[in-house]
């Protein structure tokens, strides 16, 4: 099943977070740098990342019991899935340094927004600084602004968008992108898709497993879409990629990448539409880039 949607905000919601972030990257400079000089970002919120010989959650504990068994309390029964926290009091934020470079730098953008939006800052305090704790929908939502501070910070607001439109449109300029930009080809991929003026798709699979009597299954771990695709086809419902599935000959087994190949996609309207589907597997995940190349007719005929 795909995760629910972790960027979802409306348009006021949306606004508010993207000033706070353009407002930091004026104050660093980092406008039309390469990679986004993520570092410099943190020193213009006055932000400094913990270090650690080795990312340990018996050092984070240690460190929130400083601040209040309270709060200790509070963390402790999700210590295993952190992957960073922010202290704004003392103007730090912790990062699993044990994750790849790439995503080390979303993780700290991330941790920076909760800083610098004022409601998360208020309410925030390590999260919790007392026995109450955030209702759901709030952290929820708090979370959701927080990815897309990371987001635009950064992808440079439009910078990357009007850099993949002058690209070879395909599954190589994400992966070209996220190097220059400083992310993760996942994060990168999803960029391309949202941003992107032309009808496409963006699968992101979990690695493909054996599955008896199926050959290999694959789990959709998100589908990101662009605004054209969306508006044409609507939102595929895909839970799982399998040899039968009609994105099933594009995955990758045993080698990084394949081809463009075709596949064929029914819109909203009931038409029959000529695609293209290419594949490249990061390890962690398999991105596939979907998107139409024509309308059918009756008279058509498509040569896989």
């Amino acid at each position: 099943m795909t995760k629910s949607d972790d960027s979802s905000l409306d348009v006021a919601q949306l606004r508010a977070v993207e000033s706070r972030a353009r407002k930091l990257l004026d104050l660093a400079a980092a406008w039309d740098r390469f990679p986004t000089p993520t570092e410099d970002i943190l020193k213009a919120a006055n932000l400094t990342v913990a270090t650690y010989s080795a990312f340990d959650p018996r050092q984070i504990l240690a460190y929130i019991r400083q601040k209040g068994a309270s709060a200790a309390g509070h963390i402790k029964s999700a210590i295993s899935k952190v992957f960073g926290i922010c202290d704004s009091g003392d103007h730090i934020i912790h990062i699993d340094n044990t994750v790849g470079q790439s995503k080390q730098n979303f993780l700290k953008l991330h941790e920076t927004a909760h800083h610098e939006l004022p409601t998360h800052r208020k309410l925030f305090r390590i999260f919790q600084d007392c026995e109450k704790t955030l209702d759901p929908e709030v952290s929820e939502l708090f979370e959701r602004e927080a990815n897309n501070f990371a987001r635009f910070a950064l992808f440079q607001g439009g910078g990357y968008a009007k850099l993949a439109a002058d690209c070879a449109f395909g599954i190589k300029t994400p992966i070209k992108l996220a190097s220059k930009f400083g992310a993760s080809v996942y994060a990168s991929s999803r960029e391309f898709a949202r941003t992107n003026t032309r009808a496409c798709a963006i699968y992101v699979l979990e690695p493909a497993e054996f599955a008896e009597g199926l050959g290999f299954r694959a789990a959709v771990r998100r589908i990101e879409l662009s605004p054209s695709f969306r508006l044409q086809f609507g939102r595929p419902s895909d839970t799982v990629i399998t040899p039968d599935h009609p994105l099933g000959c594009v995955v990758p087994i045993g080698r990084k990448m394949s081809r463009p190949t075709t596949v064929v996609l029914t819109d909203r309207n009931g038409l029959r539409h000529e695609c293209l589907a290419e594949a490249f597997d990061t390890t962690h995940n398999v991105i596939i880039l979907l998107y139409p190349v024509q309308a059918l007719t009756r008279t058509t005929i498509v040569v896989p």
